[in-house]
Order: C-alpha cells, then sequence, then structure tokens
C-alpha cells in the first residue's frame, strides 16, 4: 500500500479529477489502479513520503514495466506514464514537492492504429444471433440494436435510466446520453433499435424487474439489478461467437461501425462528431481513413485499368 502521506495526496488528486475535471468513474478508477501499484513499488523501494519522491525512482519504475517477465503492451506503458505525469505535476501545483520528478519522463510512441469496424453483413448476422423471446434474449436484442443505432459507448448504454428515452407516446425516438466528463447529448434512435427497445420495455423488463430492488435502469441484469458493463460485454462476446464472426468484435465494436457505415454513406463528418460525443472532430475524421480505404479496394478490384 502506498505511504501514508503520498495515499493522502493521491485520494485528493482522484477527488480533483472527478469533481473539478469531471472525468467518468472508469477513469477515475483506472487512474487509482495504476497509481495505486506506482506508489506501493515507490514505497517496496523505501519512498515513504513526497520529499524522496525523485527522477530516478520514476525512471526506474517505467522501465521495470518494460522488463518484466510480461511487460506492459507500448499503450498500456503510455497510460501508466500520463498516470504518474498528471498526479506529479498535481503535487507540484499544490506545493508538496518543488519539481516534478515526471517531468521528462516520455511516453512511448504508439502506432496510429485505425478503429476496427464490422461490415454491415458482420452487423447483421451480431444483431441476429440475439434473435428470442425470452426476457434475456429480448434485453440483447435491445442492447445491441440501439449501440449500433446511437453509436454510444457500452458503458453509456449501460448508464441509461426508462427516462433517458425520449418521444412521444412512449416510442423511443431519441436518447439523452451521458458521455465523458458528463457531458450530454441527444441521438435520434433508428426504427429497428425503436422496435427492439419497445419489445424489452414491454415483454421483458418487467419480467427482469420483479427479481431485484427498483431501480431506474433501462438495462437489468438477470437479478433485476443495472447490468453491469461487464456482462454487456459479455453479451457482445456471445452473440459473436453465436454468428460465427471470425474478426475480433470488441466492446467498442458496434460504436465503430455505426461511425464508418455513417460515414460512408455520406454523413458529414461533423454531425457524427456529434452524434459520437467526440470533443475534437480530428477524433472522428480517424474513421474517414476507413472508409477511405475500403473506397479504394473497391476501386482497385473494379476499376479495369486500377490494376
Amino acid at each position: 500500500m502506498p505511504a501514508a502521506e503520498l495515499g493522502r495526496q493521491l485520494d485528493r488528486y482522484l477527488r480533483q479529477l472527478e469533481i473539478e475535471r469531471g472525468l467518468s468513474r472508469n477513469t477515475v478508477a483506472a487512474y487509482r489502479r495504476d497509481l495505486t501499484a506506482f506508489l506501493a513499488a515507490l514505497a517496496e523501494r523505501g519512498v515513504r513520503d513526497a520529499d524522496s519522491l525523485d527522477a530516478e525512482g520514476v525512471r526506474a519504475y517505467v522501465l521495470g514495466l518494460r522488463d518484466r517477465e510480461r511487460p506492459l503492451a507500448a499503450a498500456s506503458t503510455a497510460r501508466v506514464i500520463s498516470s504518474i505525469r498528471g498526479f506529479t505535476r498535481f503535487l507540484v501545483e499544490e506545493g508538496v514537492v518543488s519539481r516534478d520528478p515526471a517531468e521528462e519522463l516520455a511516453p512511448p510512441k504508439l502506432p496510429k492504429r485505425l478503429p476496427k469496424a464490422l461490415s454491415v453483413e458482420q452487423v447483421s448476422a451480431l444483431l441476429a444471433a440475439t434473435d428470442g423471446d425470452d426476457p434475456v434474449r429480448l434485453r440483447d436484442k435491445a442492447l445491441l440494436e440501439l449501440l449500433y443505432a446511437t453509436g454510444a459507448r457500452v458503458s453509456e448504454a449501460v448508464s441509461l435510466d426508462v427516462d433517458d428515452l425520449l418521444g412521444a407516446d412512449g416510442t423511443p425516438e431519441l436518447i439523452r446520453v451521458i458521455g465523458k466528463g458528463d457531458k450530454q447529448r441527444i441521438v435520434p434512435v433508428g426504427s429497428f433499435a425503436r422496435a427492439a427497445v419497445e419489445a424489452y420495455l414491454v415483454r421483458a423488463r418487467p419480467l427482469l424487474a420483479v427479481r431485484g430492488h427498483a431501480t431506474p435502469a433501462l438495462f437489468l441484469g438477470a437479478r433485476g439489478a443495472r447490468l453491469s458493463r461487464q456482462n454487456a460485454w459479455l453479451v457482445i462476446r456471445a452473440a459473436a461467437e453465436r454468428a460465427g464472426i471470425s474478426v475480433e468484435v470488441s466492446p467498442h465494436s458496434l460504436r465503430h461501425s455505426f461511425a464508418t457505415h455513417l460515414l460512408a454513406g455520406g454523413a458529414d463528418v461533423r454531425v457524427v462528431q456529434e452524434l459520437l460525443g467526440h470533443a475534437s472532430v480530428a477524433t472522428t475524421q480517424l474513421y474517414t481513413h476507413v472508409t477511405i480505404d475500403g473506397l479504394r479496394d473497391a476501386y482497385q478490384q473494379a476499376h479495369p485499368r486500377a490494376r
């Protein structure tokens, strides 16, 4: 465990992240894991307070991540370094230390990775794999249809309450999504997703709700409580296995597919940015590279003078 003084500073820093910067609980929890491990390792080296926190110790910890029997991937190492640098900057700003011991710590260079999207046919197969009349299958169908129809993150979808469904006569024509930094956005719901959500609300949710305490949550688990993010991911993975999809399907696959298919269909990138809740259009523009690659492949295959 971290030494008492540094542990208290860590708690203060995490509260600042959540309250002042508005980071989500999941993001703050990731910071806590990274920094608790960091401070625990430093304590084993004899670092018991902020005064003994130095650049050499920080560098040694990061090098140790890369030299372990199972070294951290570059992306994970970059995340840990980002967590450490944020915390040490906080210590400087609060006057706890006079010099930032992680100031010269550079994250590893990461290759630019394009988002992976499923094809339209693969999405159709994935959604069809949730067909069924029992309450859990109806819930799974509504969840996956809504993810693909709105581009919501899995964490955003499981955080939805019934009151976040907006529309006349109880028809979920729109949903209110609370994204990163507690930023709210309103997203339209397509006809297939509307039908799936309506079927779930009428034929499944009441049966699941009686198994637990009253909750406003839209998506319920088998015991009547709010469906967890981890269980939602298991739903997606199980559907992918039933559908026989050979490519890797991640929790973000339907979000990536939503964006890629919209852009391929001619949607304006700034509209897609708003629907996804991206703070910067540059993030959304990553998806335009995916659609351009698809256009290039089609051109190479179809044009008589392309080969």
